[in-house]
C-alpha cells in the first residue's frame, strides 16, 4: 500500500504523478491552440500576438511549458537510469540533459514574457 504520496524522496509513484499531470497540461494546451487556430480561419499575426499578450495565456504557456520540462526530465531520467550502466557516464549524461530543459524552459519563458 502506498502511504507517502507526499514525501520528497523520489519514488515511482512521484514520478507517475508528474507525468500524468504534466501530460493532462499538455494535452489541454495542444487542444486550446489547435481549437483557436480552427475556429480562427483568418487568423493573421495580429491575433495571433493578441492571445499571446493577454496574461493568462502567458500563464498558461508557463504552465504548458513547466509541464513538459518536468514531463521530459521523468522520461528522460528512467530511460537513462534503466539503459546506462555507468555511473559517470549516466551522471554526465543527466547532467547535460537537465542543462538543456532548464536551458529551453528559461528561452521559452523569456520569448514569452520578453519585451
Amino acid at each position: 500500500m502506498v502511504t507517502n504520496i507526499t514525501s520528497f524522496s523520489r519514488s515511482g509513484l512521484s514520478d507517475w504523478i508528474i507525468q500524468r499531470a504534466s501530460a493532462v497540461v499538455m494535452a489541454v494546451y495542444t487542444v486550446f491552440l489547435v481549437g483557436y487556430v480552427l475556429f480562427h480561419p483568418q487568423l493573421d499575426y495580429a491575433t495571433w500576438s493578441g492571445l499571446f499578450q493577454q496574461t493568462w495565456m502567458r500563464i498558461f504557456s508557463v504552465l504548458a511549458f513547466v509541464s513538459l520540462a518536468a514531463h521530459a526530465w521523468v522520461g528522460l531520467w528512467t530511460v537513462t537510469t534503466d539503459y546506462i550502466k555507468p555511473t559517470c557516464i549516466r551522471v554526465a549524461t543527466q547532467s547535460v540533459i537537465i542543462l538543456a530543459i532548464f536551458v529551453f524552459l528559461v528561452w521559452g519563458i523569456q520569448v514569452l514574457w520578453g519585451a
